[in-house]
């Protein structure tokens, strides 16, 4: 009987004791944290102010359009930036950018002089434009 007994116990499960925190724990009052020591202050330096991004010369000089490039955005001169929005104007003004690869943009009768083909990818534009400006 007296196994039964143990095994008895072994099986039941223990209750939870509590324990009551130490006193010496309760009484110690957390100490103060130290502040951080100061670093010197650096003398300020003058505000600079940041002004605006200067354009690069390079793309903001007239180019004189070609022919066949001055029958799409027109005759007068225009920096390379100005040209390539004009292109870009004319191309969603037509909806010429291909349905199904957007990165593709479809000829009409006066692109197709200025690309030479059909379709051409619009990573294309610049390098077609610099051999139809002066």
């Amino acid at each position: 009987m007296a196994t039964v007994k143990k095994a008895a116990k072994k099986a039941a499960p223990k209750k939870a004791v509590k324990k009551a925190a130490p006193k010496k724990a309760a009484k110690k009052a957390a100490a103060p944290k130290k502040a951080a020591p100061k670093k010197a202050a650096a003398p300020k330096k003058a505000a600079k102010k940041k002004s605006a991004r200067k354009p690069n010369a390079a793309f903001m000089a007239p180019l004189t359009p070609s022919a066949t490039l001055g029958e799409v955005i027109g005759t007068k001169a225009l920096p390379r930036t100005e040209i390539i929005k004009k292109i870009w104007d004319y191309i969603k003004k037509n909806n010429l950018q291909d349905k199904k690869n957007r990165r593709m943009i479809n000829a009409d009768a006066k692109l197709k002089g200025l690309f030479g083909k059909d379709q051409v990818s619009m990573f294309d534009l610049a390098k077609i434009v610099s051999k139809h400006v002066k």
